[in-house]
């Protein structure tokens, strides 16, 4: 496959990989969260670095009593940036935190925000500053419970690897070809979505362990 080539995912190819990830590894029950505003911080600070870093900078910003839109919207940006110091870059990430709560507040509320349709929410919530076409995705996906399935890093890795995809497609090219084609389905996005994220950390990785791959028997990388 070239990169000039259009994405024509099968489903039935799609399908194989996510059954053979669910048999390994099992349910993965993300977003691990305990409401959507807390779900949406974590797109937020989830950004280059590891979930366990958002965890910590989470669990201060409980601690704290600074997990709602009004009261991250209203605190200084240099507490804001101290309880997220361990999710990294905590100067940058506590801007784009606070726009991202300002836009709320602005917008009405997750409840208002719940009343738009898919595309126009995800386009308001690219104009908000700091927030990606991932992050977007992210709080789409398991904030907002939209059927769009979420590119990372992870994903071009182990489809590229597989012979699927080259790697070097545009974020939009590869959310759209998932979509099409496995249609639209909240569930199978949440987890299929989860488990590439687990694959890539358990076998998958830069360097890949192939040995201990539940995927190798199919992958032209492992195959080399």
């Amino acid at each position: 496959m070239s990169a000039g080539t259009a994405l024509k995912l099968r489903k039935s190819d799609l399908l194989k990989v996510y059954r053979q990830l669910l048999k390994a590894y099992g349910c993965q029950h993300w977003w691990p969260a305990d409401s959507p505003f807390e779900v949406m911080v974590g797109a937020i600070l989830t950004q280059n670095t590891a979930w366990p870093n958002v965890e910590k900078a989470i669990a201060n910003l409980k601690q704290a009593q600074l997990l709602s839109p009004e009261t991250v919207a209203s605190a200084s940006h240099d507490q804001v940036a101290e309880l997220i110091r361990p999710s990294g870059y905590f100067n940058i990430k506590a801007q784009r935190l606070q726009a991202f709560c300002r836009f709320l507040l602005a917008r009405g509320g997750e409840r208002m925000l719940r009343q738009e349709d898919t595309g126009t929410l995800r386009h308001d919530l690219l104009a908000v500053h700091g927030v990606g076409p991932e992050t977007a995705d992210d709080m789409l996906l398991y904030a907002f419970e939209r059927p769009v399935f979420v590119i990372d890093a992870y994903t071009r890795r182990i489809f590229s690897r597989l012979g699927m995809i080259v790697g070097g497609e545009s974020y939009e090219a590869l959310r759209r070809g998932f979509e099409v084609a496995l249609g639209p389905d909240v569930q199978l996005f949440n987890e299929y979505h989860a488990l590439i994220v687990r694959h890539a950390k358990e076998a998958c990785s830069k360097k890949p362990r192939c040995a201990e791959c539940c995927l190798a028997g199919g992958c032209e990388e492992g195959g080399r």
